[in-house]
């Protein structure tokens, strides 16, 4: 579902932080079996499906003027929802809450979904244990009768403390943010068909710090190709399993 190709700009020398644990720590911000931002794409999807299928004029249902109930122009809904569990040799436990405002035409149907996320939790893996909070903010578009995808632009935003279970097992903070620009997801089948965005990542440690900048392109076969300092990476964008090339 993506190819990442990330940059070292600024380098602490005393900052051990290796590619390997870099790409780990993307890899929890992207997964779904991580609550990553595959999993604020699928709910956003489950939304605007549910908004879609009420698209045309908005009406109102009363004894003096019935009618099927149109979307609600202006609205803005708040729900939360806690994950919790095992997934791929991975456990969780996430608080999320949600908000969205659904935004109408001129003709009183339906153009676009503004999408907020706060979230903060844990998850431990086979190769990295955090504990982090974010946010999402995301606009949400493809309400026409003839749109076959929704298309999805906004910044997704993850820090917080780690724990690496591979080579000297280094412990810090990360900051990571990403910015989507034109991610399409076909209707039909909830997948991610194309779209880009960049990253920035900062991992701090006892011993300094590193920053790393990237670019992100979404395909459409649920994995992803991270590059860090030419070194690659294919990343299952639903297990959160990576294997290094």
């Amino acid at each position: 579902m993506a190819a990442i190709s990330c940059k070292k700009t600024d380098n602490s020398a005393t900052a051990t932080v290796t590619t390997d644990q870099v790409a780990d720590i993307t890899t929890g911000s992207l997964a779904l079996s991580t609550t990553g931002l595959s999993t604020n794409f699928a709910d956003i999807t489950v939304s605007a499906e549910s908004v879609s299928s009420l698209n045309g004029p908005a009406k109102t249902i009363n004894a003096a003027s019935p009618g099927l109930p149109g979307p609600q122009c202006g609205i803005t809904l708040t729900d939360s929802t806690v994950k919790t569990g095992t997934s791929n040799h991975v456990t969780f436990g996430y608080y999320l809450k949600y908000t969205h405002t659904l935004n109408c035409n001129s003709d009183s149907q339906a153009d676009n979904l503004s999408y907020n996320l706060a979230f903060h939790g844990y998850y431990n893996g086979p190769n990295i244990t955090a504990i982090d909070t974010g946010s999402s903010a995301f606009l949400i578009g493809g309400f026409t009768s003839g749109s076959t995808v929704f298309s999805m632009n906004g910044t997704y935003h993850r820090k917080g403390a780690f724990t690496s279970k591979i080579g000297d097992k280094v412990s810090g903070t990360s900051d990571l943010t990403i910015v989507v620009t034109n991610l399409i997801v076909t209707k039909s089948t909830r997948k991610i068909a194309g779209g880009s965005a960049t990253i920035t990542i900062t991992v701090t440690t006892h011993k300094g710090h590193v920053t790393y900048h990237g670019a992100l392109t979404f395909n459409a076969d649920d994995t992803a190709t991270l590059t860090v300092n030419g070194v690659n990476y294919s990343i299952n964008l639903i297990t959160g399993v990576k294997i290094k090339h």
